[in-house]
């Protein structure tokens, strides 16, 4: 087999002729998906047939790599990537099996003051940001959609609330690790880099509980929740600035998801919001929630109240418990460096391994192994690793509290489970493991380089432009940090070339990649799932498409301004 060099232009010589023609497996999945309504894992894997075909006949790569390319990325899929999704579906499951997810609704319902609109955004948007700063990669949809579900909204409307909320903490999602990709690519200074994020997410942050109203109740929603909205968008936002630019942009998205949730709880405190019965009506909320969270003796036949009787501090603090030994358990593994460092522990684990005959086939321009062809098995630092960790211990605290047999549960319940979240998750595997599979076939071949090479020959105008690279590599990939591994040098490159701050273009790449993972594949087929919904991810897909071409269009126009006068007094 030979070796073999992506180019950019192998199509007639020309880049444009190329990316057009790289262009089709992603034009063939998306029509499949969202116009002919085939179920995404055969919309997938018909999609990865034509990401081959196009890689062996149109971009010479010998079929044999660009077989070896699929299976490398079915494998990435399987492994970190299913196996994290799994493992945050199997914890919440934990909660609802031992019975104590009825507590944590009923924790956030006195938070929410009843209002189910309220208790979505401190859910979606706060918890589901402290779920992104931590773990990544599909946990927070996957867990914030069947909280979402449980507390009474129908399951369509919960998925889409969900995705939407999960756009704005992506850009430090998981310890910030997008940026730190990019910045150890790039040879940019990551402090900075994040800094330059900074001045852009948040723009999102601040918006996106308004979105989420509407999605749930639409503009009668958010005429009576927007102060809550606004306050806890506002704070969320704010903590992002501030602590990207002076404290550290690996913990901006813990910081701002506790402080969005502690102003909202303090605005609560003061203020309430308008219509919570007309919206329970209008938003067709479920009979086993409404009943969960009134009481017959109001004027209108009901009211919203705190069920205090029977939710004791100590049923509260069960409850709660999963999240925070989740918040203690990645705190430690990814910041823990006092006496023994650790991450660098977590990260020695990690095993190596060059993809067989692949890693010595595929050769850069000067005729060295591609280092993206080098599978790295963290089976210990892996975020689903230390989500099963965090289980164990919690089936394990369950059984011992079982308040005089009001519930309960085993360890070897817990462990049971395991096998029936990987059943339920069969389909939405097979999606993901198709989508990586895809990507890795693309971006080897070299049709993702043609792609964004061909954007960024537009010169000064490629500000604009520019975020719309992260959003196609993340809505290909699932993964803001995939989508900085396609096109963070690209981005440098045409920054130089064209006389723009190749910070700001890269963190525009960033923060593309942030509306991106609204519609990636990867995403929809988790909350799909998650919300037990399978099959319906082209359903869902058209019901927040037009959100993430919306924010993107928003980001563009953001970005090419502050690559001007106009707002470039923004960065740092």
């Amino acid at each position: 087999m030979d070796h073999f060099t992506a180019t950019t232009d192998p199509v007639f010589g020309s880049v444009a002729v190329s990316a057009i023609v790289a262009l089709i497996p992603l034009l063939t999945f998306f029509v499949l998906l969202a116009f002919l309504k085939v179920k995404a894992h055969f919309a997938g894997g018909i999609s990865l047939l034509v990401a081959i075909a196009v890689a062996i006949w149109a971009f010479k790569m010998p079929a044999g790599l660009a077989l070896l390319s699929a299976t490398q990325g079915a494998v990435f899929g399987a492994f970190p990537v299913v196996w994290i999704v799994i493992m945050a579906i199997w914890l919440y499951q934990i909660t609802v099996v031992s019975g104590r997810f009825e507590d944590l609704r009923r924790v956030f319902d006195a938070i929410g003051g009843g209002d189910v609109r309220i208790q979505a955004i401190l859910v979606a948007f706060c918890f589901g940001g402290l779920l992104e700063a931590l773990a990544g990669f599909g946990a927070p949809v996957a867990i914030t959609a069947t909280m979402l579900v449980a507390l009474g909204l129908k399951p369509m409307k919960a998925a889409a609330a969900v995705l939407v909320a999960n756009t704005a903490p992506v850009a430090f999602g998981a310890m910030a690790i997008p940026i730190t990709t990019a910045a150890n690519l790039t040879g940019l200074d990551a402090d900075h880099l994040g800094a330059v994020v900074g001045r852009q997410a948040p723009l999102l942050a601040v918006i996106v509980p308004l979105i989420l109203i509407f999605i749930l109740d639409g503009f009668r929603g958010i005429k009576e929740t927007w102060p809550a909205a606004l306050v806890t968008g506002v704070a969320f936002a704010g903590a992002q600035v501030l602590c990207s630019t002076f404290f550290s942009y690996e913990l901006t998205d813990i910081v701002a998801a506790l402080a969005g949730l502690g102003a909202a709880v303090v605005f609560l405190r003061f203020w309430q919001p308008r219509g919570i019965e007309g919206a329970r009506v209008r938003m067709g909320l479920s009979e086993m929630a409404v009943a969960g969270n009134r009481k017959p003796g109001s004027a209108g036949g009901s009211v919203a109240v705190r069920d205090e009787n029977s939710l004791t501090a100590s049923r509260t603090w069960l409850a709660l418990f999963p999240y925070f030994l989740v918040i203690i358990i990645f705190g430690i593994a990814k910041l823990w460096k006092i006496g023994v460092d650790i991450p660098a522990f977590l990260a020695s684990t990690d095993i190596k391994v060059p993809w067989p005959i692949l890693h010595e086939r595929l050769v850069d321009a000067a005729g060295e192994p591609v280092s993206s062809t080098i599978y790295t098995f963290n089976w210990l630092s892996t975020p689903g690793t230390l989500l099963l960790i965090t289980g164990l211990i919690v089936s394990f605290v369950y059984s011992k509290y079982d308040d005089g047999g009001r519930y309960r549960m085993t360890v070897g319940n817990g462990i049971a489970e395991i096998g029936r979240t990987v059943w339920n998750m069969r389909w939405a595997g097979l999606t993901i493991l198709s989508v990586l599979s895809l990507a890795y076939v693309m971006n080897f071949s070299g049709q993702t380089v043609s792609i964004g090479t061909w954007l960024a020959g537009t010169g000064a105008f490629f500000a604009f432009l520019s975020p719309v690279l992260g959003w196609v590599g993340t809505a290909v990939t699932g993964s803001d940090t995939s989508a900085n591994a396609l096109f963070a040098r690209l981005q440098q490159t045409a920054g130089l070339e064209a006389g723009i701050d190749p910070n700001l273009l890269v963190a525009a790449n960033t923060t593309g990649g942030v509306v991106g993972k609204l519609i990636s594949p990867q995403n929809l087929a988790i909350a799909v799932t998650a919300v037990k919904l399978d099959g319906q991810e082209s359903v869902l897909l058209r019901k927040v498409v037009g959100w993430s071409v919306a924010l993107l269009l928003v980001l563009c126009t953001v970005v090419f301004l502050q690559s001007t006068p106009v707002l470039g007094w923004m960065l740092p």
